[in-house]
């Protein structure tokens, strides 16, 4: 079924792309925000059959990247504690920080569970009353109300051996701080579309209106993704910078109130530390204190340090879109898939991992 489906793609894309190039009149710069972007992009091919004048770079839309080597060092921390098991998305298992990676601290004797889901995690607290459970956290404003739910769902349950480190991160000022550094020109950016299903077409506005920037929100298809470009093309041809939903059958201009609200319920914003950015104001997502009994930070007393970024990697630059994964001495060499230097090569939806995956040759 898949090649079926790529072969009627081809009737729709190749009058896009024709359409792509008529339009395009001068050199474009645009990032695709999402890692899940970043690896459709490449899985389809898209980038060899785009015009010459328009370049894709990728941005900080990968959560496991994006998480700092403190917060990696923390997780390593509380997993090597006694009567802890830790409860973690696969993507996180094998992200290096400072002091080695939870597949390390496994190796040595640490209680590290993959979940699909952070009710999941729940499941573990019930079948291991006697141990500490807790839930590692990362991800954007898709996962934040999925564990907001989940620690409503143990509070209901009466769970005392559940926590969450919450290393949650939302999108709009991260974006915001990416835009206020001179040195990175864009035309436009493409839009995350699973994020955008929870804040709405709308949380973009800012960013044109401040940064004179195109937006537009895009799926995942390679149709979906071509018809984004086009879109941000014609926006750059007509000199405009508004915000436009390539998407709408998944996203709205709103979003999902029900799942803001119980973002907003359970969770505040707080200043936040992004690899490879640093401190961004807001961009971090606390529990706040009413549900104060379910924060691993406060449960185990823990406390943030600075930790040294990898020698000679260059994530922090990749995820910032200042350079690509071919620029870094690494690549391909001492950092790969199998034994990863830093985060953007271990994440499914890394950038490096994309590279070295489908762009090597």
């Amino acid at each position: 079924m898949k090649y079926v489906s790529e072969f009627r793609d081809k009737k729709f894309i190749v009058p896009l792309v024709a359409e792509l190039r008529r339009i395009i009149d001068r050199p474009l710069r645009i990032m695709e925000v999402c890692g899940t972007h970043t690896m459709a992009i490449f899985r389809h091919g898209l980038r060899a059959i785009l015009p010459e004048e328009l370049e894709l770079i990728s941005g900080p839309g990968c959560p496991v990247c994006v998480t700092s080597a403190a917060h990696i060092d923390a997780f390593i921390d509380i997993a090597a504690r006694d009567g802890v098991r830790v409860a973690i998305f696969g993507d996180l298992f094998r992200v290096p920080g400072a002091s080695g990676s939870l597949a390390r601290a496994q190796s040595m004797g640490a209680r590290v569970e993959i979940v699909y889901s952070p009710m999941d995690a729940l499941t573990l607290a019930e079948k291991y009353p006697g141990e500490e459970v807790v839930f590692l956290s990362v991800g954007f404003e898709t996962t934040i109300p999925l564990v907001a739910a989940t620690i409503l769902e143990a509070e209901r349950r009466e769970l005392d051996n559940f926590t969450v480190f919450s290393a949650h991160k939302i999108m709009p000022p991260a974006l915001a701080a990416l835009l206020d550094d001179p040195e990175l020109r864009l035309d436009g950016l493409l839009c995350p579309g699973h994020v955008s299903t929870i804040i709405g077409a709308a949380a973009y506005a800012p960013l044109a209106e401040n940064y004179g920037l195109s937006c537009v929100v895009a799926g995942f298809e390679p149709v979906d993704i071509l018809q984004a470009v086009i879109l941000l093309a014609k926006q750059a041809r007509e000199k405009r910078s508004v915000v436009e939903n390539g998407y709408a059958r998944a996203v709205s201009w709103q979003g999902n109130p029900r799942a803001r609200k119980l973002m907003s319920d359970v969770f505040a914003p707080v200043d936040c530390q992004w690899r490879g950015l640093g401190v961004i104001p807001a961009s971090g997502m606390a529990i706040r204190e009413r549900y104060g009994c379910f924060d691993a930070e406060k449960r185990f007393a823990i406390r943030l340090t600075e930790a040294p970024e990898p020698k000679g990697c260059l994530c922090g630059q990749i995820l910032k879109g200042k350079k690509n994964p071919a620029d870094c001495p690494l690549f391909a060499g001492r950092c790969t898939p199998l034994a990863p230097v830093g985060p953007c090569m271990v994440s499914s939806e890394g950038t490096c991992a994309a590279y070295y995956r489908y762009a090597r040759v």
